[in-house]
C-alpha cells in the first residue's frame, strides 16, 4: 500500500508523487546542451527525489553516474589525494548500477590518482566517446570547501578546454545542495570554515562561473499537486473535488513539496481519509505547531543572524517594503534556505505555512519582550469559543474591554504604534494552538494589520487600522470587502484605533448593500 512521504526520497512504487516530467524535461533541454549547473533549493525541497527521478529518465541517452557527499568525512577531504581516491571509488560503485561493463566500472580505480592533474588525465581518458552524466547531491556536506573548490575549478578548466576542443570530460555536471556553489564563499564566511587567504581564493576566483543559472521552477503548481490527487483518487475513490483540494493545499504551501506531502500525510493516516477544505486547513494547523527539522532549521538559521532576523520580523510584522535584489546577500541567504521568495520585485515570505509559524514565533518573541517593561494581555476564552465554534464578535468585544481596562491612556505612543500587535496577541491567546493566525498582507509601521484567522473550520478576516479621519475609515470598509470577496466571507471584522482627542468609541454591524455585514469596533 503506497503513502505520502515526508522523509528521505520518494520512490513510485512506494509513495504518492508529483508527476515532475514538465521538470525532468526542463532540466533535460539544460543538459542536452552539455551544461553544468546547481540545483539549490531549501531543506526538504525535493532535490534528492528529483535527482533520482532524472537519473531514470535520462538512463536510455546517457551514462547518468549518481553519488553524494552526504556520509563523506573530513578524511576524504584532508588532502588532494584523499579526495581523489575517494570521487573515483564513488564513481565506480555509482556505475555498478549504471548499465556499464565491469571492465569499464573496474578502470576508474586507480591507486596512483594522488594529484587533481592525475584526476583531470584520468577523467579524459574515462569521458572518451562516453556520454556520462556526474550527478553530486548533497555537495554541502564538504567538510573542506577549499580542496572541494579545487575540484571544482579543475572541472571548470576541463569544460573550457573541452569547449575548444582540446579535452574530454563529463557531458554534464549536475550539483545539488542548499548553496549556490557560485556564492560559496558566504558559507565560508558565515560557518567559519576559512582562513582569510581561503577566503580571498574564494571571492577572487570562483570556481564555479562556467555554471549556467538553473531556472527550473522546483515548487509543485496546484496542477501538479492535482496529479498526485488524481493518483490517490484512482486508487482509493474517495469522491474529493480534486482541483478546490490541490487549490487549498497550493493556497497555503506555495508548492513547498514536503509541506504538500505533509498536508495530505495528515489527510490521509490522521482525518480518516477526508479530503475537505477544512482538513486541509486541520493539517496546516498541526503542521505550524510541530516541532519538525525543517521549522527548526528556519528558526535556528533566523536567530543565529541577527540581522536578517530583524528585517524578516519587519518584513512579516510590519510594512517593510524590501526591494528584492538579487546580489544582497541577506536576501539571497533567506532564499536559499527556502522561507524567502521574490514575488513582483518585492521580498516576501515563501509560503502561508511559514508565514503562520513565524508569526507564532515573533508574536511569542513579543510577549517576552513586552512581558518585561508593559502589562501582558491575555484572553478568556470562556463566551468566545463554544459549542457552536469560534465568535469573533465577542472576542472584539472582549478586547476592547481588556484594552479600556490595561493600556487605555498608557503610554500612548508605545500604543499607537503597538496597537495592532497587541489584538494579535490577544487573538493568538484565544486561540491557543486550538486554530491559528497569519498577517495577509502586513502592518504600516504597526498602524494598520489584515489579519487571516481560522477556527476548526471557519475563518476570519481582520482588518486592523488607525483612525485618520472618515474618509480613511471609508477606505477602509471598501479594502476588507476586498478580502471578503478573495475569501468568500459574507461578514468581516473592522477593529479601529482611535488616538485623537476627541475620541470615538463604538461597536456596530453595519450591513453592505449586498446584504453582507461588517462589524465596526473603535476604541
Amino acid at each position: 500500500m503506497r503513502e505520502f512521504n515526508v522523509n528521505a526520497i520518494c520512490v513510485p512504487e512506494q509513495h504518492y508523487m508529483v508527476d515532475i516530467t514538465n521538470k525532468l524535461n526542463e532540466i533535460k533541454k539544460l543538459i542536452d546542451k552539455q551544461k553544468y549547473f546547481t540545483i539549490n533549493r531549501g531543506r526538504q525541497y525535493g532535490k534528492t527525489t528529483t535527482l533520482l527521478a532524472l537519473e531514470k529518465f535520462l538512463a536510455d541517452e546517457y551514462t547518468v553516474i549518481a553519488i553524494s557527499f552526504e556520509g563523506i568525512g573530513n578524511e576524504e577531504f584532508a588532502s588532494a589525494a584523499n579526495f581523489c581516491q575517494a570521487f573515483i571509488k564513488l564513481i565506480a560503485k555509482a556505475l555498478r548500477f549504471a548499465g556499464v561493463t565491469k571492465e569499464y566500472r573496474e578502470s576508474w580505480l586507480n591507486s596512483q590518482i594522488l594529484t587533481f592533474s592525475d584526476l583531470s588525465d584520468h577523467i579524459t581518458d574515462m569521458c572518451e566517446d562516453k556520454k556520462l552524466v556526474l550527478l553530486i547531491d548533497e555537495v554541502d556536506k564538504t567538510s573542506n570547501n577549499v580542496v572541494f573548490l579545487n575540484f571544482l575549478g579543475k572541472l571548470r578548466d576541463k569544460y573550457i578546454s573541452r569547449s575548444a576542443g582540446k579535452d574530454f570530460t563529463f557531458h554534464s555536471v549536475i550539483l545539488a545542495g542548499v548553496y549556490d556553489i557560485k556564492n560559496i564563499k558566504l558559507r565560508l564566511v558565515q560557518e567559519g570554515l576559512h582562513t582569510p587567504l581561503q577566503s580571498e581564493t574564494v571571492i577572487n576566483n570562483s570556481p564555479w562561473n562556467i555554471a549556467a543559472d538553473f531556472e527550473v521552477d522546483m515548487s509543485f503548481s496546484a496542477p501538479e499537486i492535482e496529479t498526485m490527487l488524481v493518483d490517490y483518487e484512482n486508487e482509493h475513490k474517495m469522491g474529493m473535488n480534486i482541483v478546490e483540494i490541490a487549490t487549498e493545499i497550493y493556497n497555503y504551501t506555495s508548492g513547498y513539496p514536503v509541506l504538500v506531502s505533509r498536508i495530505c500525510k495528515y489527510i490521509d493516516e490522521d482525518f480518516n481519509k477526508q479530503w475537505t477544505l477544512e482538513t486541509v486547513r486541520k493539517a496546516v494547523k498541526l503542521i505550524s505547531m510541530e516541532t519538525s527539522p525543517l521549522f527548526d532549521s528556519l528558526i535556528k538559521n533566523l536567530t543565529s543572524n541577527n540581522e536578517l532576523f530583524i528585517l524578516t520580523k519587519r518584513l512579516l510584522m510590519e510594512d517593510f517594503r524590501w526591494r528584492f535584489n538579487p546580489h544582497d546577500e541577506l536576501i539571497g541567504l533567506g532564499v536559499r534556505y527556502g522561507y524567502l521568495t521574490n514575488e513582483k520585485n518585492r521580498v516576501k515570505i515563501a509560503n502561508k505555512i511559514f508565514e503562520i509559524c513565524l508569526t507564532n514565533y515573533f508574536i511569542s518573541y513579543d510577549e517576552r519582550q513586552q512581558a518585561l517593561t508593559k502589562p501582558v494581555i491575555t484572553a478568556d476564552e470562556d463566551g468566545i469559543i463554544t459549542a457552536s465554534g469560534f465568535n469573533m464578535q465577542t472576542c472584539l468585544e472582549r478586547f476592547a474591554k481588556y484594552y479600556y481596562q490595561y493600556y487605555n491612556e498608557r503610554d500612548i505612543n508605545f500604543i499607537e504604534r503597538e496597537a495592532s500587535k497587541l489584538f494579535l496577541m490577544f487573538l493568538s491567546s484565544v486561540l491557543n494552538g486550538e486554530g491559528f493566525v497569519y498577517i495577509e498582507t502586513g502592518l504600516a509601521d504597526g498602524r494598520s494589520m489584515d489579519i487571516v484567522a481560522t477556527y476548526q473550520g471557519q475563518q476570519f478576516i481582520i482588518e486592523t487600522k488607525i483612525w485618520y479621519g472618515e474618509k480613511r475609515h471609508d477606505a477602509a470598509y471598501d479594502q476588507l470587502q476586498g478580502y471578503m470577496d478573495k475569501m468568500s466571507l459574507t461578514e468581516g471584522y473592522l477593529l479601529t484605533f482611535d488616538f485623537s482627542k476627541t475620541k470615538k468609541n463604538h461597536q456596530k454591524w453595519v450591513e453592505l448593500e449586498d446584504g453582507r455585514k461588517i462589524f465596526d469596533v473603535m476604541v
